[in-house]
Formats: C-alpha cells, sequence, structure tokens
C-alpha cells in the first residue's frame, strides 16, 4: 500500500525532515510510526498525501509513484486516503453531519449517498444519535470520533492518523485505537504516527522507528 524507496525530504534552508528512508506498509497491514519529536513523522505523512514532496528517493501508494504525479491528479489520489488529525480540524459552525459530508460533497456524490455513507460512518464510531448537533458540544473523544469518520466516509482504502490520541486520557486513547483495528479488520491499511509507546505496545503491531529523520526499526 505505502512504500518508500530511499526517501529523502530537505526544506529549504537546509534542513535534512527524512534520510534515506525505506520501508513498506503492506496492503490490509496496520502499523505505529513512532519517534521523539521532530524525528520526521508529520514529513512522512505529507509525503504519502502529497502535501510535500521528496527531495531524493520514490514514493509509491497503492502502487502509484506520487513523486512523479501532476497537480491535477493529486485530489484522486487523496480521495483514497482517509487523514485524523491530532486537532481534529472540525468546522464548529456546522453540524457533525455537514463535517462527515464535506468529503463526499467534495467528490460530487449525490445527496441520498451522501446521507447512507454519513450515517453509516457515525454508526461505526458510536455517534450515531449526533448528528444534527455541533462539534463544540462533544467530549474531545467524541470530537476525534467525528474526525475518524469524516476519514473513512469516502471508504478509502488507506487511513492515516497523525498523533490521534494526544489530547486524549488513555481510556479514550484505547477506544480510538480500537476504532483504528476495527477498520484494519475489514481490511483498510492503516498507519498511526503516535509518541504514546505504552498505548503503541498494548497493541502489539509493528512500529516503524524514526530518529532524527532515519528509520531505526521496522523495515
Amino acid at each position: 500500500m505505502i512504500r518508500f524507496d530511499q526517501v529523502s525530504k530537505r526544506y529549504p534552508g537546509g534542513k535534512d525532515a527524512l534520510s534515506r528512508v525505506s520501508f513498506e506498509l503492506a496492503d490490509g497491514e496496520i502499523a505505529f510510526l513512532t519517534g521523539h519529536s521532530g524525528a520526521g513523522k508529520s514529513t512522512l505523512m505529507k509525503l504519502v498525501i502529497v502535501m510535500e514532496r521528496a527531495s531524493q528517493g520514490q514514493v509509491f501508494v497503492n502502487g502509484m509513484n506520487v513523486n512523479r504525479v501532476r497537480s491535477g491528479q493529486i485530489p484522486a489520489i487523496r480521495r483514497n486516503i482517509g487523514v485524523v488529525f491530532q486537532n481534529h480540524q472540525l468546522l464548529f459552525d456546522r453540524t457533525v453531519f455537514d463535517n462527515v459530508s464535506l468529503p463526499l460533497l467534495i467528490a460530487g456524490f449525490q445527496h441520498r449517498e451522501i446521507g447512507r455513507r454519513v450515517r453509516a460512518a457515525l454508526s461505526k464510531v458510536g455517534l450515531a444519535d449526533k448528528e444534527r448537533v455541533l462539534p463544540i458540544t462533544l467530549s474531545g473523544g467524541e470530537q476525534q470520533r467525528v474526525g475518524i469518520a469524516r476519514a473513512v466516509v469516502n471508504r478509502p482504502a488507506l487511513l492515516l492518523a497523525d498523533e490521534p490520541t494526544g489530547n486524549l486520557d488513555p481510556a479514550l486513547s484505547q477506544e480510538i485505537m480500537n476504532l483504528f483495528d476495527q477498520f484494519n479488520q475489514v481490511g483498510v491499511s492503516v498507519l498511526i504516527a503516535t509518541h504514546d509507546l505504552d498505548l503503541v505496545a498494548r497493541m502489539g503491531k509493528r512500529q516503524i522507528v524514526l530518529h532524527d529523520g532515519r528509520l531505526q526499526e521496522g523495515v
């Protein structure tokens, strides 16, 4: 699903965020991306969704070399990738339903199909009764679940999560991780960037470890 082949990323000013990183995430696999703050985790995620491009090496997503795609092809690539953020990035003046439906509206789905998919996604994350409320009225854990529903409403083959439990207590963090595991069990490939090594250890999945932009484990 994801393959990095000797990938380096240098930002303007000469900072090397990644240096000769090579790894694979297989179709249907779930893995954790770990490392200290500034190790390169967020940069790696940005390369997968083509928010950044590698300075050297090749990045393959679902068999496509995303380093070589034209700008006009990027939206189609991103439609097959769900992304979950630490800070949710919800629109607080829109209902839960409206927040989750945004990817489908952008993709041009019909109204009836949007309603069916949004309600299915909210049901999967345990928020079927919250579709008409505003996100500001929800707890932090519930807001994160809205973000997850939005990420999976397009039924992506790949789900990325960047520090998805960073603002949650241990019990809620475990619930969120269990949700990711459930999506993985139905065939979704999942890559989760996190600092929470205790939680990673409890999940018992492969770790891809970065240190100062270099791969330490997980090949």
